[in-house]
Order: structure tokens, then C-alpha cells, then sequence
């Protein structure tokens, strides 16, 4: 017998593989692992370095979901095609737009002229009432402060900080919006289509689910800053409180961001009220309260009711949370984000728990 033809001893088989081969079942397992875990972290990194964008696109669709119930309730009583229904619900609010900028631009501007004069002036007092009480409270300049307040708001603000970043993303939001919400059901098959076929009806489910939610949510939050902005502006106008009419644009915009929004915008009113005197203050005080019991206690619990319950303190630590990593954009989606995460795990948890045979 030649030495080529000799086999192997028992102890050493020919065909087991080293550790350096890929049919090496144990290396093929850990090689799954670990490229399970590149993937993590490559998706987390990806997440860091496209945070705007992925805001952008994500406040595309929240703006697309407002034109989409826009258009399922017009046509509640005008019976038209979907796409002549959402024409009008965008040209209504291009025109409710620019005719709020037409007609009550030249007050607005006149009023904002004094409006960081007075507040400034208000800040100055406080902080030297504070003072006279023994208080530590050190100078301030407000350029400074509003300089570093949104200094701190996020590191990606920078993209976002003059005036030309600021219309660009909102152009790009309302192109986005605009295109998914003339056919949505596109992104959503399109979407599916990269599922697996078993995983296409649950997503279809979750889809289904979110887009009520967001509809809904949005839908209260539009409510909710049309009654809060018309109602702070005639209620301080009828108390004489300076600056009434932006009080209530600010007020109606803020109110946007829950718990924070209603923070800043009542620190204001309270400061142009006492502005002009003690009984115009106590008014301005009674003005913020009445508006925020009316929101609060009536068009937030039903909305809640109708779409998904968001714990208070939930939704202001998100805001906090997604306003210090993303910014400003951040800020203003962290509900929406909140609210849909948890229409999608209850979708999940519903999907997942088992059948109850009828008796």
C-alpha cells in the first residue's frame, strides 16, 4: 500500500473541519451572531449620523396624516374623488396660511418689535425682586441667554440654525408630506413588499393601526391650538393686556409641544400682563388658567379617549430627550413618535396573545 493510500488515524478524521473554515458549524453560528450585532450597531450609527433627515421625513408623514384626515372628513359631506378633496384641504390651508400672514402681518411685526423689549424689562424686574429678597441672582444678558438656550437645544441645530436651513427643511417636510399623502397606499405596499410574506398582514395591521392614531392625534393637537390661540387672543384682548393678538399666535404655536409648550407660552402671557399693572397681570393669570383647564380637563382626555392615552410624564421626558439629541425637531415630534411606538406595541401584543376558544 503506497503512503498517499494510507488513511488517517481515528483520532484525527481528514474531513472534520478547522476552525478557520466557514462549514464549520460553530463558526457559522458565532459569524450569525456577530453579524446580527455589526448590524445593531451600524443601524445605531446610521440613526446618529441621519437623525435630521430621518426627522424630516418623519415630519413629512405626520404632515401628511394631518392632509389625510383633512380629506377623509370632507368627505363625510362632500362625496367628490379623494384627490379633489385633498386639493382643497391643501389650498385651505395655503390660504389660511398666507392669509394670516397678509392680514395680521404689519400688527404682528409692530407688536414683536416691543415684545423683547418688554419681556427683557419683566425678566429685569423679577430678578431684581428676587435679589432684593437676598436671592443669588446673578446679571444676564437675554442675547446671551436665547444664544445659549438654543445652543443646548441639540447639537444638530447647527443644520437648522439661520433662517435659510430653517425654510429649506420646512419646503422639504411639506414635499414629503405632499407626496405621500396623495397615495399613500404606494409607501405602504412598497414597505410590505420588503417583509417577509407571512410578516405583510400583521404589518398591514400595525399600518392600519398607526395611521388612525396619528390621524386622530393630530387632529386634537390642531384643536387643541386653534381653541388655546383664539381663545388666549380674545380673552386677554378683552382684559386689555398688551400685545394680544401675538400672545395668542404664540400661544396657539406652542401649543403644539404639550407640557413645555404651555410652560413657555404662560411665562409670557404672565410677563406682558404685569407689564402693564397688577390687575392686568391678575387677568392674564386667569386667562392662562381658564385656557389651559379648558384644554386639559376637555379636548385632551377626549382625545385621548379616541386615539391613544400618553402619560404625561412620558410624553415631557421624551420631549426632553429627543429636544437635547435632535433639537428643535426633535422637540416638536417626540409625541407623535411616543404615541405611535405605542399604537405599534399594542398592535404587537394583541397579534401575539392567544385565541380564546368560545365556550
Amino acid at each position: 500500500m503506497s503512503e498517499a493510500a494510507v488513511p488517517p488515524p481515528p483520532d484525527r478524521p481528514a474531513d472534520r473541519p478547522g476552525p478557520a473554515e466557514l462549514r464549520d458549524p460553530l463558526i457559522r453560528q458565532e459569524l450569525k451572531k456577530a453579524s446580527v450585532w455589526f448590524a445593531l450597531g451600524l443601524a445605531i450609527l446610521a440613526i446618529i449620523f441621519l437623525a435630521q433627515p430621518l426627522l424630516l421625513i418623519f415630519g413629512g408623514i405626520v404632515l401628511a396624516a394631518i392632509f389625510d384626515g383633512g380629506t377623509r372628513l370632507l368627505g363625510r359631506v362632500l362625496p367628490i374623488a379623494r384627490g379633489w378633496r385633498l386639493l382643497i384641504v391643501v389650498l385651505a390651508a395655503f390660504v389660511f396660511l398666507f392669509g394670516t400672514i397678509l392680514f395680521a402681518g404689519v400688527q404682528l411685526t409692530a407688536q414683536a418689535a416691543a415684545f423683547k423689549t418688554t419681556v427683557t424689562a419683566e425678566l429685569g424686574r423679577l430678578l431684581a425682586l428676587g435679589a432684593a429678597y437676598g436671592l443669588d441672582v446673578p446679571s444676564f444678558d437675554p442675547d446671551q441667554i436665547l444664544q445659549q438656550a438654543m445652543g443646548s437645544i441639540g447639537r444638530l441645530t447647527s443644520a437648522v440654525g439661520t433662517a435659510v436651513g430653517v425654510v429649506t427643511n420646512l419646503v422639504m417636510i411639506l414635499v414629503i408630506g405632499l407626496f405621500i399623502a396623495v397615495e399613500p397606499r404606494i409607501y405602504e405596499r412598497g414597505l410590505a413588499w420588503m417583509l417577509p410574506s407571512d410578516h405583510r398582514a400583521g404589518f398591514y395591521r400595525t399600518s392600519d393601526r398607526m395611521g388612525y392614531t396619528l390621524r386622530r392625534l393630530m387632529a386634537g393637537r390642531l384643536l387643541g391650538m386653534a381653541v388655546e390661540g383664539v381663545g388666549t387672543w380674545l380673552l386677554l384682548m378683552i382684559g386689555g393686556v398688551p400685545m394680544a393678538a401675538l400672545l395668542g399666535l404664540l400661544t396657539g404655536i406652542l401649543a403644539f409641544l404639550p407640557n413645555i409648550g404651555a410652560i413657555v407660552s404662560g411665562l409670557l402671557i404672565v410677563l406682558i400682563g404685569f407689564s402693564a399693572g397688577v390687575d392686568t397681570g391678575l387677568w392674564a393669570i386667569a386667562v392662562y388658567a381658564t385656557v389651559q383647564i379648558v384644554d386639559g380637563y376637555l379636548i385632551v382626555p377626549y382625545v385621548a379617549r379616541r386615539t391613544v392615552d400618553l402619560a404625561p410624564a412620558l410624553v415631557l421626558g421624551a420631549q426632553l430627550i429627543f429636544g437635547a439629541l435632535f433639537g428643535i425637531l426633535g422637540l416638536a415630534l417626540a409625541d407623535p413618535i411616543v404615541a405611535l411606538t405605542k399604537a405599534a406595541l399594542e398592535q404587537k401584543s394583541e397579534d401575539d396573545a392567544p385565541e380564546v376558544a368560545e365556550p
